[in-house]
Order: C-alpha cells, then structure tokens, then sequence
C-alpha cells in the first residue's frame, strides 16, 4: 500500500456565478503541482465541502485526479460527513476516480461517544480497504476530538488507517500520537505549527497557506523529513504572519480573499453562510501579503 506522506494542500473550491469553476480549480491544482507539492486534498473544510453538493463534491475529486494524473503529486481525498453511509458513498466513488488516499474529517454535530467514533470510523475504512485511509481530527470545527487510545485502536485493528491530520492545536497530542505508535504518520493541521510538529516525528503537512504559497510550504517539509530543521524553522518563522492573517476570520474566508488579491482567482465568491471578510481584516491582509513572493498561475 502506497501511503501518502509529505506536503499537501486543502484545497479552495472556487466558485463563478454560485458554480464551482472547474477551469479555475484545474488551474490551481496544477500550480500546486508546479511547486512541489505531494498531494492535493478535495473537499476538505478549505475546500468549502459542507456547502457543496454531492455532484459539486464528486466533481472536484474527479478533476483533481485528472489534472494529477502522470504527475508526481497525489490526490488526498475528502470523504467526511455525519452519516457514516454518506461518507461511506463519498469514499467508495473517491475509490472509483482512482484517488491515492483518503482523508475524513470526525462527524460534526451528532457528538458520537469514543466507541461510535471507532466504529464510524472503522466502517469507512473497511468500506474502502484498498485505499491508504487517514484521519481527520478537528474538534474546534466537529466538538468532538478523537481521544490518543481512540486513534492508537483504529491504527492497531484496521490496516489501511495509515495515519491522522491533527487539527487540535496541541502539541502534546502529536508527540503522544508520536511516542506511542512511531509507524503512525501524524499530519499537522494547523500552518502555524507545522515546523515542531514535523520535528518531532510529524510525517507531513496538510496546510491552508500552500494554496497561496505552495513552493515554500513544499520547501519546509522537503527540509524537515531531510533533517534541516533549522532551514524548516527559517521558513516556518517567516511564514508566521501570513498563517496568522489566514485566521482572522473562520477559514476559508481569508484564504479565497488572499488568492483573489493575488490574482489566482478571479471572482472571490463564498457560498452562505460564510461571507466577505471585514474591510479591516482585508486591509490587514494585504499588507501582510506585501511581505511575500506570491508565485503565479
């Protein structure tokens, strides 16, 4: 089983006219793929997945494993949903598309108990047991956190849960995750710490900020798995003030504005209830874009 490790990016969905824009989004996978990045990710929370609909869903894994295709970057693929048969069907037509992997996020809103988590869990996986299959945890998002010893069982009892993207911020959950399985590939999720977190046995990144600045989020984790961790701290240190700005407002409010003042999108169109970020927080940051070398399409 060929597993997915390294720099990945969660992907924006731009839209046109209330549409995805396919040509648009076949764009900026391919400019994630010009820059080093491992693997993309389709419809994940960046990509704006809960208000997609399952055909919108569908196709932007299909396109993201075309533009991918006969490439070096492989496609992670989104298959989150409350509904354990929803996700099920996601992850069985991600399957179909020839995706290299697949992600899912921890079912939000239904607050399942640790065993309804192993369970949910353990039924998609299984579902879809050719495929390498990571977590995705993320309980500011779902209010629910998969616990250590919940992630250590799934790890240990069904073989093709490879891995986690940990979104909790903490630190201390990745070197646990770290310390008691070292074969368990641990992904940050948060921009901002991507650099510790590869430095104490992370295995890759799934970041925001690479939408915008895939060449040196690709170039941070290319020198933490080669064991430059001081050039990885360089850049995670300079990538501070962007990872900061990304936050300002829920994501991805300013991720889809910052690529629209870059140029890379078009129209910056969000669907309800996200909005257009505050004239403050966009003032904010665009001068903090002044600060970088945004590569073009």
């Amino acid at each position: 089983m060929n597993i997915v490790t390294g720099s990945s990016t969660a992907l924006i969905t731009p839209f046109k006219n209330g549409k995805l824009d396919e040509s648009a989004y076949a764009k900026l996978i391919q400019r994630q793929i010009d820059n080093g990045i491992d693997a993309v990710c389709p419809v994940g929370t960046t990509g704006e997945s809960a208000t997609l609909t399952y055909e919108e869903d569908k196709r932007c894994i299909e396109i993201s494993v075309e533009v991918c295709k006969g490439t070096n970057t492989k496609v992670l693929a989104g298959a989150g949903s409350n509904s354990t048969a929803e996700a099920i069907n996601i992850a069985k037509h991600a399957q179909r598309c020839g995706v290299d992997a697949i992600f899912s996020v921890s079912p939000y809103y239904n607050k399942p108990s640790q065993e309804g988590l192993y369970q949910h869990y353990k039924a998609i996986a299984e579902a879809v047991s050719e495929l390498p299959f990571m977590l995705y945890n993320v309980p500011g998002r779902t209010a629910v956190d998969i616990e250590a010893d919940t992630v250590i069982r799934l790890f240990d009892d069904v073989e093709n849960i490879y891995g986690i993207k940990e979104a909790t911020g903490s630190l201390d959950r990745a070197i646990e995750l770290i310390s008691r399985r070292p074969e368990l590939k641990v992904f940050s999720g948060d921009d901002a710490i991507d650099y510790p977190i590869l430095a104490t046995g992370g295995a890759g990144i799934t970041s925001v900020t690479s939408n915008l600045l895939p060449d040196l989020k690709s170039e941070l984790v290319t020198r933490a798995l080669n064991g430059d961790f001081n050039g990885a701290k360089e850049i995670n240190d300079m990538l501070y003030p962007i990872n900061k700005a990304l936050f300002l407002e829920s994501n991805p409010v300013m991720i889809k504005a910052a690529m629209y003042i870059a140029g890379l999108i078009e129209s910056l169109e969000y669907r309800l209830p996200l909005v257009h970020p505050s004239i403050e927080n966009m003032k904010k940051l665009e001068e903090v874009m002044k600060i970088y070398d945004i590569k073009g399409l």
